[in-house]
């Protein structure tokens, strides 16, 4: 009996050393991020938030985070491809979608024993997520912002604000450079080089918790619905349960100052890739969570069926316009130009103050251009274009994209640029038309130059519009 006894406590024990050992830290470029809690969100106080950052008290599970982000080394041993935009083993992979994020993670956890976390139906519809699964994953918004903060309560985890020594990124615009553009001597820090690319991971001075890029190089996919965050204390939360965007966090090596802030949420279509956004994972450090999240993406299928499409656009310089016009020129669609009841200055200076004044306080210019109701509902297709103003969409567009119903349409969205591509703009316009569908869209260095036919039919041809 005693025999026995001892037998029945040895399997006992060696279960548990195996369970234990499910939970151990893959290897040495990732560390433990204990579990804790923190007020996730920003202060009204802050400057550029956003309002969908209301602060709210979150605790979090200890949890493994990989030092660096995924490289394309790494990414090209487990799929055998690399999607990237910028090529080079130790630079981020970035132009891969969540699903693709997502279905890496299951490869890398099968192929180092680990058992997979996600299991995908329905081509992406329906994702569940066994928590209690050892294997590699997405961290959530929450976890992001913990990990990020490294225990901080202001914009970053830095005491000075981040520059373009400190962080890949739009270095010309740091943290707060619009409402002191013409007297930039009064920043904390002053504009840097802008790069204009991603650069190899870990080439700054990591954060308090040891992570380096957490800001900038690359957005970070993260596994919540993008949605609101509400009040009220939370556990261990992981999002809305169904949505149109998921979430990614940090800024790219394109984005301004303010997009680096630790509350800053950024938001793109699961199925779209960007060239600016990667991934970075992470793994369970015990198993204090268990259960099942099983999220579902909303359709955002066009509801018409008439096959129209219309061009509609923005434009203060005339880049946008042109742009707009072989778009027309090559497709013969409608196409409007947006007027304002009060336009802008035609001062370059007098405008650029007044665009980032309007953007700061999230204004919305009265639009003077009208479209009939009915009218509108016969186009199923909207190709959407504006300048890049500080790295996001003039107000106007905002204005237009609240006055109009977009749901179940098409967004082809197109740009002009003075070398940040898209910004922040795509992130804007996911969030003002959720119920949308977006496609890859054309950003143009400003007016394009000769070669801006082939980039516009290559363009269209890419999105389906033409053969």
């Amino acid at each position: 009996m005693k025999k026995l006894t001892a037998i029945i406590f040895t399997i006992i024990g060696m279960l548990t050393m195996a369970n234990a050992a499910n939970y151990t830290s893959p290897n040495s470029n990732f560390v433990l991020i204990k579990g804790g809690s923190f007020v996730m969100g920003s202060p009204e106080s802050e400057d550029w938030r956003s309002n969908d950052e209301t602060q709210h008290s979150v605790s979090v599970a200890s949890f493994y985070m990989a030092k660096y982000e995924v490289t394309q080394k790494e990414w090209r041993e487990v799929t055998g491809k690399n999607p990237s935009n910028f090529t080079g083993d130790k630079l981020p992979v970035e132009s891969v979608t969540w699903l693709e994020a997502i279905e890496f993670c299951n490869s890398l956890s099968r192929r180092e024993g680990r058992t997979p976390v996600y299991t995908i139906t329905g081509g992406g519809l329906s994702v569940s997520w066994n928590r209690a699964a050892n294997g590699y994953r997405l961290p959530t918004e929450a976890e992001w912002e913990y990990a990020a903060r490294a225990g901080t309560k202001t914009p970053f985890y830095s005491r000075r604000v981040p520059g373009a020594d400190d962080v890949n990124f739009y270095g010309h615009y740091p943290y707060q450079i619009e409402q002191n553009y013409f007297n930039d001597s009064v920043l904390e820090t002053r504009p840097g080089v802008y790069r204009g690319k991603t650069v190899d991971v870990g080439s700054f001075a990591a954060n308090p918790n040891g992570l380096y890029d957490i800001y900038g190089n690359v957005g970070e996919w993260c596994f919540d619905y993008y949605g609101d965050y509400g009040r009220s204390p939370q556990s261990n939360p992981t999002g809305a349960s169904e949505g149109t965007r998921r979430v990614y966090r940090g800024g790219g090596w394109n984005d301004f100052g303010k997009n680096l802030r630790s509350a800053y949420r950024a938001a793109l279509s699961q199925g779209n890739g960007a060239y600016n956004v990667g991934l970075r994972l992470v793994c369970n450090a015990d198993d204090s969570v268990k259960g099942t999240v099983t999220t579902r993406e909303i359709s955002t299928a066009t509801k018409t069926a008439k096959g129209k499409a219309l061009i509609i656009f923005y434009s203060w310089s005339g880049n946008t316009r042109g742009v707009a016009k072989e778009i027309a020129r090559q497709t013969g669609y409608d196409i409007i130009e947006l007027e304002l009841v009060t336009p802008y200055s035609t001062n370059y200076n007098t405008v650029l103050d007044q665009a980032q004044r309007d953007q700061h306080k999230q204004a919305r210019p009265a639009l003077k251009t009208k479209i009939d109701s009915k009218k509108w509902a016969e186009y199923d297709t909207i190709i959407l274009g504006y300048p890049n103003w500080w790295a996001s969409i003039p107000m106007p567009i905002a204005t237009l994209l609240e006055s109009y119903d977009f749901s179940g349409k098409t967004i082809m969205p197109f740009c002009s640029h003075g070398g940040g591509r898209f910004g922040q703009s795509i992130t804007a316009i996911s969030k003002l038309a959720p119920k949308a569908k977006l496609t890859e869209g054309l950003s143009i260095h400003y007016s394009g130059g000769s070669t801006l036919s082939k980039d516009v039919e290559k363009w269209l041809k890419k999105t389906g519009v033409k053969k």
